[in-house]
């Protein structure tokens, strides 16, 4: 059971220094092409940032508030992670010389920070997204080897601990549930009262959708009518045809809080202290390994192993594991992420003075 677990992960860990190279680059690409567009672009980009890292933010401090990983005392044993050599200072330069998915995710930003500025950048645009394809198309077929892959992590961990490593997992999906309804209502809510439009009117408003994402696990499945519903509520065609597609690379609100708490979640399973700075750094890979990649089956665990091994500190064998409830967890962080989307482009369509009822229709959000 040990060796399906451990083999699958080994397959996933393949995939994260092209997929973390290709999604950085063609996202800051992407950023740059969003600022090209104007205002629109420029309000755009700069909500994504200030929400997902607010949901990265709420999903950390939660997880330490409500602490699902704890299982007991002793928590799992470190079993891949090299022990520190006594006595040796610790030393950025040579964290980061070690370091190969930090080395790539630096490459990165440079790569697609020189491309904005570059002639060629179009035909390198077109290279780098048929490479994407066929990066994303072979890890789609990898997952469909998750079932066993988590069968052997989960037998494994229960065969070896115990039949009580199941319950951090129940309370990771009672947590991450609980934190997204939190996020919704107070947060997204919150954003729109400023509005004076109230997020219940809204997820009344878009209820068909949510129910679309609900039976399928993807937001991208209700694209076409919410951007449409979206239009009819007076949200100009301009500003839904740029936030709504954008958003699903760059406003991930669901999949923000669910990979923030997974990390920290698997930190406690295995008795990880993590440091302030270390913490910071799990922000800071988050923001920038989550983008451009959400809606490609698995692109998750990508960003989660490739988190976990930049933080050289929490196994990375803990995914396996993980991958027993990833289903479960798919649906919060879909409609999450339908919902902020939803009211980005309300919120956007509102600061750029896009928005404009048709004759004779309310407000459908008003408060």
């Amino acid at each position: 059971m040990e060796f399906l677990g451990r083999r699958f992960v080994d397959l996933i860990k393949l995939f994260i220094a092209p997929i973390i190279f290709l999604t950085i680059v063609t996202g800051i690409s992407g950023m740059g092409s969003l600022k090209k567009v104007g205002k629109i672009g420029i309000w755009s980009l700069l909500y994504f940032e200030i929400v997902t890292t607010f949901a990265l933010g709420i999903g950390v401090l939660t997880a330490y508030w409500l602490r699902p990983g704890d299982v007991d005392r002793s928590g799992l044993p470190l079993s891949s992670q090299p022990a520190p050599a006594p006595g040796k200072q610790f030393s950025w330069f040579d964290f980061f010389m070690d370091n190969f998915t930090l080395q790539v995710l630096v490459i990165a930003i440079i790569t697609g920070i020189v491309l904005n500025y570059s002639r060629h950048r179009g035909r390198a645009m077109v290279l780098l997204g048929y490479c994407s394809q066929w990066v994303f198309k072979a890890l789609k077929y990898l997952m469909y080897a998750a079932p066993a892959g988590a069968f052997g992590g989960m037998a494994f961990t229960v065969g070896k601990f115990g039949l009580h490593t199941l319950i951090p997992l129940g309370k990771l999906m009672l947590s991450v549930y609980s934190t997204m309804f939190i996020f919704i209502v107070l947060v997204l809510g919150g954003i729109l009262r400023y509005y004076k439009a109230s997020i219940f009117r809204l997820l009344r408003y878009i209820r068909n959708e949510i129910l679309v994402v609900l039976g399928t696990s993807s937001s991208e499945a209700a694209l076409p009518s919410l951007m449409e519903k979206m239009e009819q509520a007076g949200c100009s065609k301009p500003v839904v045809g740029l936030v709504i597609p954008a958003g699903y690379s760059f406003n991930l609100d669901g999949t923000s809080i669910y990979l923030s708490m997974a990390v920290i979640f698997l930190a406690q399973l295995y008795q990880v202290p993590l440091s302030v700075s270390e913490i910071l750094a799990v922000i800071g890979i988050l923001m920038l390994t989550s983008k451009g990649a959400a809606g490609v089956t698995g692109s998750g665990f990508i960003v989660l192993a490739s988190t976990l091994t930049a933080i050289n500190k929490i196994p990375v064998e803990g995914l396996a594991f993980l991958l027993g409830v990833d289903k479960f967890m798919s649906e919060a962080r879909a409609i999450t992420n339908l919902i902020g989307n939803s009211v980005a482009t309300y919120v956007v369509a509102h600061t750029v003075k896009e928005f404009e009822l048709p004759e004779g229709q309310s407000e459908p959000f008003a408060a």
